[in-house]
């Protein structure tokens, strides 16, 4: 009997970077996620992203059709995506805490 596959933590800070437009108000955010049970659909502020089906490290929004980049934070600190470096990125106050804990490590 074999074990079951180990996925990582259901609820972890992400960069979300939208590929279309803002998330309420700027286009790129560091927060806290959750994951579906098969790690396929990603939940950030009633956003819910599909996974699988665009480019590699994007996402769908399944309602919108949209486009978002998703991706861990960088310890370095580069999280915006190599074809929007100069974007604006907000970091959710709830996730400030662990997005310095990270940096840090």
């Amino acid at each position: 009997m074999s074990a079951k596959p180990k996925r990582g933590p259901e609820r972890r800070v992400m960069y979300v970077e939208s590929k279309s437009g803002t998330i309420e108000g700027v286009a790129a955010r560091i927060g806290w996620v959750e994951f579906s049970k098969t790690g396929q659909t990603i939940y950030y502020r009633g956003l819910m992203l599909q996974k699988g089906v665009v480019p590699r490290g994007n996402c769908f929004d399944v309602i919108t059709g949209d486009v978002y980049w998703v991706s861990d934070v960088k310890k370095r600190g580069s999280n915006t995506h190599p074809d929007n470096l100069d974007l604006e990125v907000e970091i959710d106050p709830d996730a400030l805490d662990e997005y310095r804990r990270i940096r840090s490590t």
